[in-house]
């Protein structure tokens, strides 16, 4: 018989039995309950490259991931809001200084080849686990296609994040082990896509410098106390030390610029479409090269070396194809391709004969993933057509020539249009061959239309006649009858822009347009109690007392009903001005004192997007590219850890079509002429669009039929500058109605041709007309601390050119300027500088 005094030792022993088993069995059973739920989940670490501090891209993502489901569908403008709300100054001001552009280069130190990544910096966190801070996460990594099989290993606690340099293509596999058993494993693939982006203002951004102009909250300007000016009086001073407009400390305040020849800033429509494909998939990475110049044609600027608008010691070095040709080599270097015949398509474009460029050899030449195009507006003089629609019959500077330039009408718009097409056909051709665009993917070719800039109500009406948010400039009255006349026009530049999108295979953005109706130069008020954001007026000086706000506290990029600058809002933000030694000592207008003021207002972006416009425009790019990008395999990963790592509310925007597009009736938009009007001819329309081809853009097959007729129930198509209807004719009434839309129909265009260049009555400015309004235009607006460069005349048709020094002293040259003139800027609808 056994006690239970013997018994009580045995069972003790095994009872300290079973909890070693349950102890070791808990061990060992952590580790496999993580392995059935853990996942990785990465993300590049700074998936915009352009920007080299990783906290700036940073700001976007969490700005992005903070956005909701309806704002999701416009992601480009809600983060701009949302940006805006935090920041007086805008976002740029803190960040264009630190990106991968230096010295008319794609170069910059955190890179050693900015193009060709070798390596992405990758940051990893595991998910499905509990009790994740009370684990220990081995992480293993193993490049692919490297000697050494393993690469680098941490160990920390589950809940803080890893991170890796991943090797570039090729990758790496990342194992995370708890407890010495592997519980998941990732295959780590970074995407690097290369974007590229050429145009016109439209596309650089002008109206929106990264560091827009500051102004005093107690100092006034006069520009002007004598003469037709007398009234220049009580304008927004800059804040600092200067003494007198123009002198070195006052240019020192001039607005800042990511490129400031070019007037690009980061508020590009181009740059936010790939800081937008960078953000919102995680697994991506973009290599952004834009070079769009204010100012740009496709031939003085895409193809030809153009110096921009303003006059720096640094201009760009080549042409737009040429200096991407030069991004696409990297660290290597271009070679000068002599293409005489290529590119002038049979005498159409003569400006391109004896053509050189830039090329990259085929072999070391990066292939560009997307390339965004916005251009043409300026190659049909759009900004002159402008100029004919916003210029008072009375004014100066119609006299003088518009805006240093020429003042036109429908007839010299149309002859210009007629050639836009080859210029096209001529681009094309260098996208696919100097750039290595392959043929039969053109619709990586993204050609963006221009916004409306004055339509509104339904589309078809326009802003009325005044001057409203322009009182800046005496000059400026906007006649409503010639206004849409100009907008009549730029729905034939917008078919036209079209046609060659479908011709060529290139993929046509316009879905942003619609956004635009209601949204115009003339959407504000200019009345006592309207919110600062949306008074059209400029602040001014009056007995002392600053009307209808203190200058100081304008805000250049809070969120406002219109989203085009106003004369008056260029003013306020960039507030452009020369050295006052360049004025008398190289342009010797000294005498005509409102020029500065002049610059202030068309060469600080009037009559262009605001960075709400740019962000609209971006949000319709965006919706192609991913399309795009989908088609050839380069969309988000599909596999399961990927989507485990996005929130419900995070899944990304499907693209959607463009809606169904009735092609305008012209005819419709001018009423029949009165009796003894002239004629005004109307081309034919075409019975259909050439469908989008593939290969060389010498073939041409099929016909694409017209888009459907719009069906009961059915939202109407948009009408952009190119109006599907009659335009109605505006009121006449001014200041505080200027604008309140009309609704007469349009009158025949007999009343709004061009200025005739009948010889008239001299007027005492025969020498301010043939200092302000010389024959060519080729070189930029100077400023000081620059000299300007020879004329050669004979020189032959290249993009490569020797950037002129700076003076000695940091003043103007004092040599005269020979062929000097100022390139007109492009602003309007369908136009850009």
């Amino acid at each position: 018989m056994i006690s239970r005094r013997q018994t009580t030792p045995r069972r003790v022993a095994v009872t300290s039995l079973l909890f070693l088993a349950v102890v070791s069995f808990a061990a060992v059973a952590a580790p496999r309950c993580a392995e059935a739920a853990a996942t990785i989940a990465w993300r590049v670490e700074n998936p915009f490259r352009f920007f080299t501090d990783p906290r700036d891209t940073e700001v976007h993502r969490q700005v992005y991931r903070s956005l909701g489901p309806d704002q999701r569908s416009t992601p480009v403008l809600s983060g701009e809001r949302a940006l805006q709300s935090t920041d007086a100054d805008g976002w740029a001001s803190s960040m264009y200084r630190k990106t991968c552009w230096n010295n008319n280069r794609f170069k910059c130190d955190a890179y050693e080849d900015y193009i060709n990544p070798t390596s992405h910096a990758v940051i990893f966190r595991v998910e499905g686990i509990e009790d994740a801070k009370m684990l220990s996460c081995t992480w293993l990594t193993a490049p692919r296609g490297s000697e050494t099989p393993r690469g680098d290993a941490l160990t920390q606690s589950c809940s803080e994040p890893a991170r890796f340099v991943i090797p570039y293509p090729k990758g790496a596999v990342v194992t995370l082990e708890i407890g010495g058993l592997e519980v998941a494993k990732a295959d780590v693939r970074v995407r690097d896509i290369l974007v590229a982006g050429m145009g016109d203002s439209f596309a650089s951004g002008e109206g929106n410098p990264d560091l827009a102009v500051r102004f005093s909250r107690e100092r006034a300007a006069d520009y002007s106390t004598v003469g037709f000016y007398s009234g220049l009086t009580g304008y927004p001073a800059r804040v600092g030390p200067w003494r007198d407009l123009g002198d070195k400390q006052f240019i020192k305040a001039n607005a800042r610029w990511l490129d400031q020849a070019c007037h690009r800033s980061l508020y590009s429509e181009q740059l936010r479409t790939a800081l937008q494909l960078s953000l919102e998939d995680p697994h991506r990475a973009v290599t952004f090269v834009g070079v769009s110049c204010a100012g740009a044609e496709v031939t003085d600027g895409l193809f030809l070396r153009y110096k921009g608008n303003e006059w720096v010691p640094d201009p760009p070095r080549y042409s737009q194809i040429s200096a991407l040709a030069e991004a696409q080599c990297g660290a290597n270097a271009t070679q000068q391709a002599d293409v005489p015949e290529a590119y002038h398509i049979n005498g159409q474009v003569p400006e391109l004969k004896d053509l050189i460029l830039r090329k990259c050899p085929q072999e070391t030449a990066r292939k560009i993933d997307l390339a965004l195009v916005s251009i043409g507006g300026n190659d049909i003089g759009f900004s002159r057509l402008l100029a004919n629609a916003v210029l008072s019959n009375q004014s100066i500077l119609r006299e003088l020539g518009g805006w240093l330039g020429e003042v036109h009408g429908e007839a010299e718009a149309s002859a210009q249009l007629k050639h836009l097409g080859a210029r096209y056909k001529a681009l094309n051709r260098a996208l696919h061959n100097i750039l290595y665009l392959p043929w039969d993917q053109s619709d990586r070719i993204l050609l963006v239309a221009y916004p409306g800039m004055a339509l509104a109500g339904d589309g078809s009406e326009t802003c009325g006649s005044g001057n409203a948010g322009m009182e800046s400039v005496p000059d400026f009255q906007l006649d409503a009858v010639k206004l849409r006349l100009g907008t009549w026009f730029a729905d034939k530049l917008h078919r036209q822009m079209r046609d060659s999108a479908y011709e060529y295979g290139w993929t046509f953005v316009e879905t942003h347009r619609r956004a635009f109706i209601g949204r115009g130069i003339c959407a504000g008020l200019s009345v006592a109690g309207v919110s600062q954001v949306d008074d059209l007026r400029l602040p001014r000086k009056v007995d002392g007392a600053w009307t209808p706000y203190n200058p100081a506290d304008y805000l250049p990029y809070a969120s406002r009903q219109r989203w085009f600058r106003t004369p008056n809002d260029a003013f306020m933000t960039a507030n452009f001005h020369v050295a006052a030694g360049m004025l008398t000592k190289v342009l010797k207008i000294e005498p005509f004192a409102p020029f500065q003021l002049l610059l202030a207002t068309t060469y600080s972006g009037a009559f262009h997007p605001t960075a709400e416009g740019q962000a609209a425009i971006a949000d319709a790019v965006v919706e192609k590219a991913r399309a795009v990008l989908a088609k050839y395999g380069e969309g988000p990963d599909a596999d399961a850890s990927y989507l485990s790592s996005i929130k419900p509310d995070e899944a990304l925007p499907a693209a959607v079509d463009e809606p169904g597009r009735e092609i305008p009736d012209v005819k419709a938009v001018i009423t029949t002429p009165a009796a003894g009007a002239p004629a005004f001819d109307v081309e034919p329309e075409s019975k259909g669009v050439k469908a989008v081809v593939s290969g060389p853009d010498d073939v041409q097959v099929g016909v694409m039929p017209q888009t459907a007729q719009p069906q009961p129930g059915v939202p109407p198509p948009v009408t952009g500058p190119g109006t599907t209807g009659p335009l109605p004719a505006a009121g006449a009434a001014g200041g505080a109605d200027a604008n309140v839309v009309g609704s007469e129909p349009l009158a025949p265009p007999v009343g709004v041709a061009a200025p005739s260049n009948a010889t008239q009555p001299e007027t005492g400015l025969g020498e301010a007309k043939e200092l302000l309004a010389p024959p060519k235009i080729d070189v930029p607006l100077p400023v000081a601390g620059s000299e300007a460069p020879a004329s050669n005349a004979n020189a032959p048709a290249t993009d490569a050119a020797a950037a002129p020094a700076p003076a000695a002293n940091g003043d103007a040259s004092t040599g005269a300027l020979p062929e000097t003139a100022i390139r007109p800027f492009a602003p309007a609808s369908g136009s850009s500088n």
